[in-house]
């Protein structure tokens, strides 16, 4: 089903400025964009499009209230700087099984202490005095205890 029947199904008789579930999964993305959303959908405040063969986030309406983003299961690559602007309350977005390489155009420039990419966090632990392990060994020499093997 393409995308624009399914969300025309998904309102049940509804007007979209009273929708604030929307799950579009498994239906069909013509040439990769998402058709028949706008900004109408005021009040969203949850959107599923995963596995819809999305690939571009381009027509992308401002969704002021949305919070909740599921875009598993595409094929997005990038363009994800776009999300920041029209999505300014995002707390949660899942771009699991997608072909995107480079996170760093979803990072909040006010919380780059904050995000952590994969592998840094036992780095950043060895540079504060070591991590795991080693630093319980050597805890355990401070104290007078002996170590455990």
């Amino acid at each position: 089903m393409e995308m624009k029947k399914r969300i025309n199904m998904e309102l049940r008789n509804r007007a979209p400025e009273e929708v604030t579930e929307l799950v579009l999964d498994n239906c069909l993305c013509v040439n990769g964009e998402i058709e028949g959303l706008n900004d109408t959908f005021k009040e969203l405040e949850f959107l599923s499009m995963a596995n819809v063969e999305l690939s571009s986030l381009a027509q992308l309406p401002s969704l002021n209230k949305l919070r909740k983003l599921e875009f598993s299961d595409n094929i997005i690559s990038g363009g994800l700087e776009v999300l920041a602007e029209k999505c300014p309350n995002l707390t949660y977005l899942n771009l699991s099984g997608n072909k995107i390489k480079d996170l760093s155009t979803v990072e909040d420039e006010d919380d780059d202490d904050d995000y952590v990419e994969e592998g840094e966090e036992e780095e950043k632990e060895e540079e504060e005095g070591g991590g795991g392990e080693e630093k319980r060994k050597r805890d355990a020499k401070d104290d007078g205890e002996e170590e455990d093997d």
